[in-house]
């Protein structure tokens, strides 16, 4: 459990954070929850309702969308701020690692942090542009790879021989 101190040194060097001023992260640390979580156990599902972000203060997570696995995230990495900006369902489910700590801002409580100092919506949507960016990369790299693969020519068993049709019958 961090105290007062460790919160506000810990949030201070999280990415969407950074370049705010101390008065506001003190406040800020201090209305946030921190819960833990066992190995194993899903803190998000694909397609539920959402409306809290997570920050990693120690462990791993898995990201994963319909079971396969789009991202690792480690301690000062945040998840779930999409469904709190857009209020759509979780795109993707997060799982842990191992045992986590994170630190959990509620769709309110960033909204209250947005309105008196508007840098971590910035911050937040550097954040959100560098993963599509990742995600476009992903993207591109398969397609080249689709591209350079060679379509398989569909086989047959070596049994088959086809038959020429019969004679047709006279009338």
């Amino acid at each position: 459990m961090l105290n007062s101190v460790e919160r506000l040194l810990f949030v201070r060097n999280v990415p969407i954070f950074r370049e705010l001023r101390d008065d506001f992260l003190v406040r800020l640390a201090s209305v946030m929850d921190e819960v833990f979580y066992e190995s194993s156990y899903t803190i998000i599902t694909e397609g539920q309702e959402g409306r809290s972000m997570y920050i990693m203060v120690s462990g791993r997570v898995s990201v994963h969308i319909g079971g396969q696995e789009v991202a690792q995230l480690k301690t000062d990495d945040c998840f779930g701020e999409m469904s709190v900006f857009d209020a759509e369902p979780r795109s993707a489910s997060v799982t842990t690692l191992e045992s986590c700590a994170c630190l959990v801002l509620t769709q309110q409580q960033l909204y209250d942090a947005i309105d008196e100092t508007p840098g971590i919506a910035v911050n937040v949507i550097r954040l959100l542009s560098r993963r599509i960016r990742e995600l476009n990369q992903d993207l591109n790299q398969v397609k080249q790879q689709l591209a350079q693969t060679p379509s398989p020519q569909p086989t047959r068993p070596q049994w088959y021989r086809p038959m020429p049709f019969p004679p047709p019958e006279p009338l």
